[in-house]
């Protein structure tokens, strides 16, 4: 069996990207099954950059082909905040997702509506030893005002698919699979992991 890496520690994002690979035909192994404890500090001035450092690190300390992701939420009232500090993005240390939303949506106050905004992801594969190779992908819609739904994680209760008029917390996982940011960037990704496994 060929095995990927799910090089994330985030249990959504675990759970998110083994539904989008499911069926590679690869055998999906997360850090904690093989017992790999492993922090990356997010520094780079990209998401592609934090992609690839995260990527490169499960490689090196596994020495398996491994998948990293960094995504952010561009608001165009906040000119692309919080963009690469997604995860980040606010100024007590400790909080949690529901703060940032809180946080994200005390910023967007009294800025005319609708709050266009992006997710955006980029993935990286690290094959060890080797040149890390990375693709995109990005999911439009708006935030709103109150929370709806309750699946999903990060800022997906208060983010619109327009389209759908539900938002990201209201889709079940296959709907959001197949509308996400990480679900395109995973479908831009499998033609590479193809390559990597048939060479």
């Amino acid at each position: 069996m060929k095995k990927l890496l799910i090089a994330t520690n985030n249990k959504g994002k675990v759970k998110e990207l083994q539904d989008l690979l499911k069926d590679t035909g690869l055998e999906l192994v997360t850090p904690a099954e093989i017992n790999l404890d492993l922090e990356v500090e997010e520094d780079g001035a990209t998401y592609a950059e934090n992609a690839a450092k995260k990527a490169r690190a499960f490689a090196h300390a596994s020495g398996l082909i491994s998948l990293a992701d960094d995504s952010g939420l561009e608001v165009d009232a906040l000119d692309g905040a919080p963009g690469l500090y997604s995860a980040r993005y606010h100024p007590k240390p400790g909080a949690n997702d529901a703060d940032r939303r809180a946080y994200l949506l005390e910023n967007l106050a009294g800025k005319p509506r609708p709050w266009t905004a992006h997710f955006h992801a980029t993935i990286a594969i690290a094959v060890p030893e080797q040149e890390v190779q990375v693709v995109d992908g990005n999911c439009y819609g708006e935030i709103i005002p109150e929370e709806r739904g309750t699946g999903g994680f990060g800022y997906d209760p208060i983010f619109l698919l327009s389209e759908l008029n539900k938002t990201m917390a209201e889709l079940e996982m296959d709907e959001k699979n197949r509308f996400s940011h990480r679900a395109k960037a995973v479908m831009n990704a499998i033609p590479v992991l193809k390559k990597i496994y048939s060479g």
